[in-house]
């Protein structure tokens, strides 16, 4: 039986880690809260005290946290967890960091010979949950193949984007769009609400015409028009505003490095700053929708 480790049992981590449980794998999981263990622990899963103590027999490396500081912070160094992975094994490195931060760790990696993946994903909470999630996988082709076993039980959309960095890259231009669109589909309701249309009038029209985009289809930012949506939850869980404050930095970043010009971009990461500014940043990211009617 495959041995995995699993480092960080957050929104998207836990529900990852559970399916990979399902899927019949070994997993034995470290996060800081003891909370998400102990959740994990009544599922079946094997807890850990530290990371290294997670990583010490497994073949298989998966790691979920929020920003290129943490995973750079557990994998690189004299003391980083490269140090402690058998070379050999595989290391699928899922959060959303930046590109060139995802090629460092790829490169001390390959120094160990320890082959690493980029494989950033897309679908949230709840395709984390259904294990439909969508992988966007930077590296060597040969790595994917072996690891292929591993992602398919956690997600059912695996495309390989193309070197090292290549998954974190698709991802911050998926992220972008994203948000933008989020954004524009908060604007639009609010415009016609306070015009006197109906919500779900307004929601259905925009779905089935031209304007429609995912948010309308999947993730309706305007409150009560969806259920089981973060919008009719009080924007609770999902995918945390300051998240995509971040990811949208990323994609400043990238567009400076490439000389690239992201103009919807670059609005979409001030009106996120200005949301996480008024204290919702711990909200969903459809809590935009709060720019335009308050």
């Amino acid at each position: 039986m495959t041995q995995i480790a699993f480092i960080g049992l957050g929104h998207m981590g836990l529900p990852m880690a559970r399916n990979l449980l399902k899927a019949g794998f070994a997993v034995t999981a470290f996060d800081l809260a003891q909370e998400a263990l102990d959740a994990f622990a009544r599922d079946g899963g094997k807890r850990a005290a530290n990371a290294a103590e997670a990583v010490r027999d497994a073949q298989v490396v998966v790691s979920m946290l929020p920003a290129s500081r943490h995973v750079e912070g557990l994998y690189l160094g004299d003391d980083g967890l490269l140090q402690k992975i058998t070379p050999g094994s595989l290391v699928l490195e899922c959060s959303t960091i930046a590109p060139d931060s995802a090629r460092k760790v790829h490169a001390a990696a390959a120094a160990r010979g320890i082959a690493l993946l980029d494989a950033p994903v897309s679908g949230g909470t709840a395709g984390a949950a259904a294990g439909t999630l969508t992988f966007m996988v930077g590296g060597k082709a040969e790595a994917l193949e072996c690891a292929r076993t591993v992602l398919a039980a956690m997600g059912k959309n695996i495309f390989h984007a193309g070197p090292d960095g290549a998954g974190q890259v698709a991802k911050v231009c998926n992220n972008q769009l994203l948000a933008v669109h989020m954004i524009g589909t908060a604007e639009a309701m609010a415009l016609g609400v306070a015009s006197g249309l109906d919500p779900a009038v307004l929601a259905e029209i925009m779905r089935q015409s031209s304007g429609g985009n995912w948010s309308l289809e999947k993730y309706n930012p305007w409150p009560g028009l969806m259920d089981n949506v973060p919008a009719s939850k009080g924007y609770s869980g999902g995918f945390m505003a300051e998240l995509m404050a971040k990811d949208l930095g990323l994609a400043q970043e990238a567009a400076q490095a490439t000389g690239s010009s992201t103009p919807m971009g670059a609005l979409a990461l001030q009106l996120y700053r200005l949301l996480l500014k008024q204290g919702n940043g711990k909200l969903d990211f459809s809590a935009v929708q709060k720019l335009f009617v308050e």
